[in-house]
């Protein structure tokens, strides 16, 4: 069983920045692609950015102030926020994308999922 742990959230001022990180379980961390999503009070959960062995993909929301990145000898992904804004706000999940589904892909293509780390921004 897949565990994926988020860290790094909290409450940061408008401008500032935060980095996520999500630590998986597993020797085989390298070869799947790993996304990060979020969700706001009341909103659907939506994609913010995937990283493959080989390319990243951003949401046009974080496009410019997010940065996907990972260490496989860490079995980690980090996901860098600078300039962030209130819109920001939500409880952030680190999640594995399935093999074989489309990339980057939408929630139904991630299999497993953290348990969330809550980032807010204070205007």
């Amino acid at each position: 069983q897949v565990q994926l742990v988020e860290s790094g959230g909290g409450l940061v001022q408008a401008g500032g920045s935060l980095r996520l990180s999500c630590i998986a379980s597993g020797r085989t961390f390298s070869v799947y692609d790993m996304g990060w999503f979020r969700q706001a009070p009341g909103k659907e959960r939506e994609f913010v950015a995937a990283i493959s062995r080989i390319s990243a993909y951003y949401s046009d929301s974080v496009k410019g102030r997010f940065t996907i990145s990972r260490d496989n000898a860490k079995n980690t992904v980090y996901l860098q926020m600078n300039s962030l804004i209130s819109d920001d706000t939500a409880v952030y999940y680190c999640a594995r994308r399935l093999r074989g589904s489309t990339w980057p892909g939408g929630i139904d293509d991630y299999g497993y999922w953290g348990q969330g780390t809550q980032v807010t921004v204070s205007s």
